[in-house]
């Protein structure tokens, strides 16, 4: 797929994409919140720096975008034909990353969940999983 924007303009689009604070994060807090979970956000003393923790469950949620952390099979995934070197590296050293984190993550004792920003075309199944994960970890 080429892209349809021209270098200037995908330069600028790409300088407007944010870290933290996305509305699939703002999302998925508003639904946690509606749930009647408590949170905190961001804790620099985790690895990864999980988007939200609910210590109260030794849970953590990542909310990942479906480009940058290669939700395989997604179509959002889908990677640009231009400068193709830069994306393979780019996205596969974010999957490295992300399964280092995780793995440090349930050494210490946290449970790991991870909400992909195409899930949340369905906010129902995002709470039902929510609640499910949720429950598990609050019975176990």
């Amino acid at each position: 797929m080429a892209d349809r924007f021209d270098p200037k303009k995908r330069s600028e689009i790409m300088s407007n994409v944010r870290n933290k604070g996305t509305w699939p994060e703002k999302k998925v807090r508003s639904i946690l919140h509606r749930m009647g979970y408590r949170f905190s956000l961001r804790r620099k003393d985790l690895p990864g720096r999980p988007d939200i923790v609910l210590p109260k469950y030794d849970t953590v949620v990542f909310v990942h975008g479906c480009f940058w952390h290669g939700h395989e099979g997604c179509r959002r995934a889908a990677r640009p034909e231009t400068n193709s070197r830069f994306w393979k590296d780019k996205i596969e050293g974010n999957i490295k990353r992300d399964r280092e984190n995780n793995t440090k993550l349930e050494e210490l004792g946290w449970y790991v969940i991870t909400i992909w920003q195409c899930e949340l075309k369905d906010e129902g199944a995002v709470r039902e999983k929510l609640s499910q994960l949720l429950r598990g970890v609050a019975v176990a």
